[in-house]
């Protein structure tokens, strides 16, 4: 059985570090050793997540898909939370996340009675579908008061969009034209994702053509 860490980074390098190592300590604290790193900067909501894809591809049966959160791995609606979750079980792999200790099962072997394995299985089956569907509830009313406050703005004439930050977009053409640095790296230097980086520089890539 290997363990293999996914991480879905916000754009902050501090915050993937401290999960990083989250996952770390609770993989020592459970006597097992994290295999392989995968780190997504896209979000929770599309399966398009080239790392979580080959996540699955690389993964064997009796793997184990290390999170620390599950709206790490999910914010997906209800067909989407399908879809991954007959991959995962397809491939016959364990989700054990640090804020759902029914899913610590998957890391030990105490448990020798099969109705008893069986019964904490499907509790814990039940306990992620719940956690996933709060996620994407979360997501979805987060989303629902960003827009009521733009509204809200609008009407008072307070509303301007959203101001693009400068300094960041010459760093980030800094870093990766004049520097020619990597999509991944220019964003990790940056602090930003990856579509940000691409959508800078493209947007730098237009205004050098002529008119």
């Amino acid at each position: 059985m290997y363990v293999f860490g996914y991480l879905r980074a916000s754009t902050s390098e501090q915050d993937a570090t401290r999960a990083k190592k989250a996952l770390r300590d609770f993989a020592l604290l459970h006597n097992k050793r994290v295999a392989g790193w995968y780190v997504d900067n896209v979000s929770g909501t599309t399966m398009n997540r080239p790392e979580l894809l080959r996540l699955l591809d690389d993964a064997e049966p009796g793997d184990v898909i290390l999170i620390e959160q599950v709206d790490r791995l999910s914010r997906l609606d209800d067909e989407g939370w399908n879809i991954l979750r007959k991959q995962i079980a397809d491939k016959q792999l364990s989700v054990v996340s640090l804020d759902l200790p029914t899913s610590y099962l998957a890391l030990n072997n105490s448990v020798t009675d099969d109705f008893t394995h069986s019964m904490l299985k499907a509790i814990n089956g039940m306990m992620l579908d719940m956690l996933a569907a709060i996620s994407r509830k979360d997501y979805v009313d987060r989303r629902r008061r960003q827009a009521e406050g733009i509204v809200r703005a609008r009407e008072e004439g307070r509303f301007r969009g959203r101001v693009a930050d400068l300094a960041k977009h010459e760093l980030i053409r800094n870093l990766r034209i004049t520097q020619a640095k990597s999509i991944n790296e220019t964003a990790r230097l940056a602090g930003v994702s990856r579509a940000t980086v691409i959508r800078v520089c493209r947007q730098a890539e237009q205004v050098k053509e002529p008119s």
